[in-house]
């Protein structure tokens, strides 16, 4: 379960006057104060640094040929290619990053080499390749008669692979910027800005700005070939960029800015004269303009991303991102859409598994997060891992020990490069006698080096490969708990007396009144963000909150998909006005009631057109009148109150008074608020906290049947004991059927619809049926609302199986403070 979260403010410096000045030059709409402390903290200290930093074309981009001799010989290469017509072959990879590149080589090489006959790309299927070259694949181009590969985002420590091509008469041109190989492979030339010094303008380029710098001494070489503007590729680079999570600082930062230009630019054409119709339609899809960063990593990415994690064969999103068939786009992002609605269900689904697993560590005396599950998919893997790291602050690995392809755990969303550590095949199929094999995502926090802990464990490992702060690894089933307990030991080694907690730093403190148009701007001069120039944490103290509601998603075509928002309104004394918020994954009860600080993001929200800020945490106010009342009211200490007794029960006997036992997985706040008021009317009645009398949550993890088989048993036992004239009792249908008042009178009115008759008699019910040619077709709306029903009450059960205590504690001690409202 997540521990409490550290809160810790950004050190801060104020800037001198002249600095504030010159920022104030470019948001002259307001103060520039704030922009000011935020550039002044993140190193940026001098007029030069400013000005690039905010205007981009004050900054000179480095030439591509800072490559060195390596950039020389890929060019030449390609020429050489070009004057004997050789076939030439991208070889892609399956993440944002990936199918990005990919897509810039197809348009930008495919102004000097024609497409699908001299030139074709070829994208690994995520649920049976890896990452990087594979044989089969090498094999299969070379059926197809090509003499040269030019892969992107990856191929850099494939050494077995391209001297494998090598044999077949195939050349490689590297083109990456994963891990750097002990040796530089046989290749006709690598292109990695891992060879480049750490302070390079180049250092930090993602795999499509790598292709991208190819393309660009192409150009340069060949001046007078290509008939579309290099420039033509920018809003790709973007997508690539931002989605991959790299530090946006140098040519990145440069090629962000130009490109998220570039995409707004396109976007804003009517959609018949767009440049990239897939890509606009994308935004259409995910109601985003193009002209933020964040509709990048909140938007393109992850769909981008989704197709490979839930069907594995990602080939055809390198059409939808460069094909000027609007019709065949749009075909091509509704399935793209569709994909990431399911990948939103069923990283909902692992998230509360993994919950449920986490509840039987001890965190105390847990370093590394080690957790695996036969039904996990892996496609999802990475995007949890994630979330439990930054909610435990622990490096977390998952496995999945399913038996499908090899976990590809790639950029943006995941950003692991999985590179080989063993010479074998990584596309060969398993035989049913090799051992069995789990492979999963890592990712890490607390600039913990997870590929350096991971890489020292490469003895127990099948496969390896990643970033510091991802990793992608596959190892025999019987070593995991040896790697469990090696790679912790390291980490406790390493850290010595330093502890790992969730933490989350705000860069400034300002009030409600600071919130709305003229902030936004000025905090824009950042943009884009990333690593390294992370989105500014707010922190706002003393506030509350009023209006709140949520509500399940939708996603698109209604497809219901189960992760929650909660909207609200946020009020301080700086205004007597409100100012609007969301609140992603959580519910309205888990806003404090009363005083609280927060942190949290602005934002502009496209779609609804307004200011708003996302919230990121929250916490009761150690400032509140609320949290120091006295007398009767007086919030009892909740901690001790409440137990969780849903993975380990604890025995009456030891207990010095028996606690009342909460054995029903509740539906709503309202239900375990009810229990709560029997605990404090009992302890409040009693002398002393000594006597407190205790709730044990004690429900166990639901284990549902489909709503369809739902329906089904409940129109047989009607039809039962309308047969046989039976009398059947309202408790006796609910534990039956297993649901609620509520969502068995949503039923009794389908069976109303359907033919059947229900009346009551003293507490019994009466069914009879009265079936008829045509009563199916009239029930199927009502049908279909009692399966809605069953599927939202099966939703609530699944949040309160794994809801954190602390979450009902702070929720409790919440409505505590109300004294008599709870």
């Amino acid at each position: 379960m997540p521990e409490q979260q550290q809160w810790t403010i950004a050190a801060t410096e104020q800037p001198p006057e002249w600095f504030i000045e010159a920022v104030k030059q470019h948001t002259p709409a307001s103060s520039g104060i704030y922009a000011a402390q935020l550039l002044w903290q993140r190193g940026i200290k001098d007029h030069q640094q400013l000005t690039a930093f905010i205007n981009y074309k004050a900054y000179q981009p480095a030439s591509p040929f800072e490559f060195g001799q390596e950039m020389h010989l890929a060019i030449a290469r390609l020429q050489q290619a070009d004057n004997v017509r050789e076939k030439i072959a991208i070889w892609g990879d399956f993440d944002a990053d990936g199918i990005t590149a990919t897509s810039v080589l197809w348009d930008g090489l495919g102004q000097f080499f024609k497409q699908n006959t001299q030139l074709i790309y070829y994208i690994p299927n995520r649920l049976k390749e890896s990452h990087g070259l594979n044989n089969q694949g090498i094999d299969n181009l070379a059926k197809q008669g090509c003499k040269l590969i030019v892969t992107c985002d990856t191929g850099s420590t494939n050494t077995e692979e391209i001297i494998y091509a090598k044999q077949l008469g195939i050349d490689v041109i590297v083109t990456d910027h994963h891990t750097l190989p002990a040796q530089r492979p046989p290749v006709a030339a690598i292109i990695n800005p891992r060879y480049l010094p750490k302070e390079h303008q180049l250092f930090h380029l993602s795999g499509v700005a790598v292709a991208y710098k190819l393309v660009e001494a192409l150009y340069h070489t060949l001046p007078n070939v290509a008939k579309h503007p290099l420039e033509d590729l920018l809003d790709l680079v973007a997508v690539g960029l931002i989605a991959d999570l790299v530090q946006l600082s140098g040519d990145c930062r440069y090629l962000a800015q130009l490109g998220i230009q570039r995409l707004q630019a396109d976007f804003q054409q009517p959609a018949a004269a767009r440049r990239r119709p897939g890509v606009g339609r994308l935004l259409e899809l995910c109601q985003k303009s193009g002209d933020r960063p964040t509709d990048i990593s909140f938007g393109l990415g992850p769909r981008i991303n989704a197709v490979s994690r839930i069907q594995g064969d990602a080939s055809f999103c390198v059409e939808l991102l460069t094909s000027r068939d609007a019709k065949r786009c749009n075909e091509l992002a509704e399935v793209t859409e569709l994909a990431n609605a399911r990948r939103k269900s069923l990283q909902k689904d692992v998230q509360a598994q993994v919950a449920q697993k986490l509840t039987q560590l001890d965190l105390s005396t847990t370093s590394v997060i080690v957790l695996e599950d036969a039904q996990w998919p892996a496609g999802v893997l990475g995007l949890v891992a994630g979330q439990v790291a930054q909610e435990t602050g622990r490096p977390t690995i998952l496995l999945s020990t399913e038996g499908s392809g090899e976990s590809g755990v790639g950029s943006g969303e995941d950003q692991e490069g999985i590179s080989p550590s063993s010479p074998s095949s990584p596309s060969s199929p398993s035989s049913s006698s090799s051992p069995p094999l789990a492979r999963g995502s890592a990712r890490s926090v607390n600039s913990v080096d997870l590929y350096q802990l991971v890489k020292d464990q490469a003895h127990l490992l099948h496969r390896f490969g990643g970033h510091p702060f991802a990793a992608g690894l596959s190892l025999l089933v019987e070593n995991i708990p040896l790697f469990t307990a090696a790679i912790n030991q390291q980490l406790r080694q390493s850290l010595g007396t330093t502890t790992l907690t969730p933490t989350v730093q705000a860069d400034l403190t300002l009030t409600v009144a600071d919130l709305g148009k003229e902030l936004f701007l000025e905090l824009k001069l950042l943009e884009p963000c990333g690593m390294g120039n992370p989105v500014p944490k707010l922190l706002i103290q003393n506030c509350w909150f009023e209006n709140s509601w949520h509500r399940n998603q939708q996603d698109w075509q209604g497809k219901k998909v189960q992760y929650i928002k909660t909207e609200f309104d946020i009020r301080d004394d700086s205004s007597r006005s409100v100012f609007p918020g969301i609140w992603w994954g959580h519910y309205k009860d888990e806003l404090p009631i009363g005083r609280c600080d927060c942190i949290a993001e602005l934002d502009y929200n496209t779609f609804k057109k307004r200011y708003e800020i996302r919230l990121i945490a929250v916490c009761p106010s150690v400032n509140s009148a609320l949290n120091t009342q006295h007398g009767l009211n007086a919030p009892l200490s909740l901690t001790p109150l409440i137990l969780d007794w849903r993975s380990y029960p604890t025995p009456h006997s030891l207990l010095p008074t028996p606690p009342l036992l909460l054995e029903d997985c509740p539906t709503n706040w309202d239900d375990l608020r009810a229990w709560l008021r029997r605990c404090l009317t009992i302890s409040r009645s009693t002398s002393g906290l000594d006597n407190q009398q205790q709730l044990a949550i004690a429900w166990s993890k639901p284990n549902p049947q489909p709503p369809n088989q739902i329906w089904l048993t409940l129109v047989g036992i009607a039809k039962y004991l309308s047969r046989t004239n039976q009398l059947v009792t309202r408790v006796q249908l609910l534990e039956k059927i297993g649901i609620t008042d509520q969502t068995l009178l949503v039923g009794i009115k389908a069976l109303k619809d359907l033919g059947f008759t229900v009346k009551r008699q003293d507490r019994y019910l009466q069914i009879t049926w009265h079936p008829s040619d045509n009563a199916e077709n009239f029930a199927e709306a009502a049908v279909a609302r009692f399966l809605a029903a069953v599927r939202e009450e099966q939703f609530q059960r699944q949040y309160f199986a794994q809801v954190p205590l602390s979450t009902i504690v702070a929720i409790a001690s919440s409505d505590n403070y109300m004294g008599t409202n709870l």
